[in-house]
């Protein structure tokens, strides 16, 4: 398994000033991130990249224009996940708003059609639109590009997934991380980048002067949505992309939310006036992603464009019941693996892969996330794919250093026909390929995992923010550092180390502790708690990485330490 985490503090610059207005510690925090001002501590809408800086904007909002005079028909297709889901909401709201009134959505069953726009979903088509939209999903669909406009329907693609070594032949496609493109934000989300494409569109309508005697319409209502498509995709938080998740969380905390993510704050047990992007990453988004794994993302989009509270508190409901149903099947999957992981010996190997005949498609990302983290290995679990015979998908999780989508490329130049299909990002990526080829493809990614990994890349890191002083385990911080964020991808929550003696612990149902610790050497007393503690007691002296948290139980905060890590010292 794993070797023993490393506890590595980032490193500040002597001379970097820090604001004057904020704690000393969180002043800190920001700046290990390169927040050293304002604009980036605190990035407000007012900054926001503008619209025009993507090079296609102009073609994708040319099309638009045509479309909207003309009042024709538009079909948004988007992806099975959270980003997918969100990334249809905010375009069907948003379009409705700039005048669209005949705009539908489709999204593809896992199960039936496979991912994105693909031929077989193309087929399932009562009447081809007459524009129709990707979202979070497009780059790599030139089978189903081409199937849709052999039916007459012009194509605008809208994705941030990275190309490859052929785009497909749509109408326009606008995508941050096209080869050459100058949008400055490569990190922008599938949503992210239907937002913008509304953006474009309000901004081409207001030129040609539709705005000169009416309101023009408000596009800040769509702005949770962004936020938790934003957060769920596990996008880089650079500063565009907290801009906006920041003032989706601002509206979550006013009580502007839409219905559906209001009623799945509720339904998670979530407190929406203290949202943060934990709870949209660990709460919301699972349960929308539940339904695209293993019933129909359908039930989560319905779920994001009611507009009033029944609905969507009965949406929420049944989303939380299929978030419980694929805890269990994830559950089971990932005891399998374990199991297989200690019986293949993949620890001596760079890159893992992983099959079970049983297992389920749906969750195999899943397990390979967990797997991920526990092995500090890149993995690939797969799964017999269930709309194809003699066919396994595969979801892949990566480890930093490792960009996961360029490794599978390399397995693809190496081995022609090898994969049936690869796309993804840096850190995770699905692909297909022949389950006679599975033995072939496990050596081959090895191979390629090894070739890119730096030497020392498979010893996990765990990076800390240093140490607190004894008077800084205060409410205020915690406080401070809740509402900081948002923390995410690229711009870490902060997590503290330190010495503690343990004075008393009892152990929690389902392997956690309980603790109260002394900070060394002569700080105050703590509570803290260990989920899913390694080990069967806690150690009498310890090294701990952690999280300085709010308890909120029963309406009365606390402070607690959520420990993320723990090493012995001996005297």
């Amino acid at each position: 398994m794993a070797a023993m985490m490393r506890l590595r503090q980032r490193v500040l610059d002597a001379a970097t000033p820090l604001p004057q207005a904020l704690h000393p510690a969180l002043a800190r925090v920001y700046a290990a991130r390169g927040a050293l001002d304002a604009a980036s501590i605190t990035p407000r809408l007012a900054a926001l990249l503008a619209p025009q800086d993507f090079s296609a904007m102009p073609a994708a909002t040319a099309l638009l224009l045509d479309v909207l005079a003309r009042d024709a028909r538009i079909l948004i297709v988007g992806d099975y996940d959270c980003d997918g889901a969100t990334g249809i909401a905010v375009g069907l709201r948003g379009l409705r708003l700039l005048g669209a009134r005949h705009v539908d959505y489709a999204v593809p069953n896992r199960l039936v059609h496979g991912y994105g726009l693909s031929p077989a979903l193309v087929a399932t088509l009562a009447q081809a639109p007459d524009l129709l939209i990707t979202v979070d999903n497009g780059i790599a669909a030139l089978d189903g590009v081409a199937a849709a406009r052999a039916r007459g329907c012009r194509v605008l693609v809208t994705d941030h997934h990275l190309p490859g070594a052929a785009l497909p032949a749509a109408d326009v496609i606008l995508n941050p991380n096209l080869p050459g493109e100058r949008f400055a934000s490569r990190a922008l989300a599938g949503v992210g980048v239907m937002f913008y494409l509304l953006l474009g569109l309000r901004a081409a309508l207001r030129a040609q002067g539709r705005y000169r005697d009416v309101a023009e319409p408000d596009l800040a209502p769509l702005l949770d949505l962004v936020a938790l498509g934003t957060v769920a995709d596990l996008v880089p938080l650079d500063v565009n992309n907290r801009a906006l998740v920041r003032a989706g969380l601002a509206r979550m905390r006013d009580g502007r939310a839409t219905h559906g993510i209001a009623a799945l704050f509720a339904v998670s047990g979530r407190d929406a006036r203290v949202a943060s992007a934990a709870d949209l990453g660990f709460a919301l988004a699972p349960r929308i992603n539940a339904a695209g794994r293993l019933d129909d993302m359908r039930i989560g989009i319905e779920c994001l464009l009611a507009d009033d509270a029944t609905r969507a508190t009965a949406l929420a409901a049944q989303l939380h019941a299929i978030n419980a149903e694929r805890r269990e099947v994830q559950a089971g999957m990932l005891e399998q693996a374990l199991a297989l992981a200690d019986a293949d010996h993949v620890a001596d190997v760079c890159g893992v892969c992983l099959l079970q005949p049983g297992w389920h498609e749906g969750v195999v990302g899943l397990v390979a996330a967990r797997l991920k983290e526990r092995l500090h290995r890149p993995v690939v679990a797969f799964a017999p794919a269930a709309g194809a015979p003699g066919e396994l998908r595969g979801s892949a999780r990566s480890i930093p250093g490792l960009h996961i989508r360029d490794a599978l490329a390399d397995v693809d130049a190496a081995h022609p026909g090898l994969l049936l299909r690869f796309g993804g990002h840096a850190m995770a990526a699905g692909l297909s390929l022949r389950s006679a080829d599975y033995a072939r493809f496990a050596s081959a990614f090895n191979d390629a995992v090894h070739a890119r990994l730096a030497p020392g890349a498979l010893q996990p890191v765990l990076w800390t923010d240093g140490e607190l002083q004894a008077d800084e385990f205060t409410l205020d911080l915690a406080r401070a550092l809740r509402d900081g964020g948002p923390w995410g991808q690229g711009f870490p929550e902060p997590l503290f180390e330190g010495d503690f003696a343990c004075l008393h612990w009892r152990p929690l149902s389902g392997g956690h502790w309980r603790l109260r610790l002394q900070a060394l050497p002569h700080g105050p007393e703590l509570d803290a708690v260990y989920f899913q503690a390694p080990g069967e007691r806690p150690p009498t002296r310890m090294r701990a990485a952690y999280r300085l948290q709010l308890d909120t139980w029963q309406d009365r905060e606390r402070l607690q330490l959520l420990l993320q890590h723990v090493e012995a010292v001996h005297l």
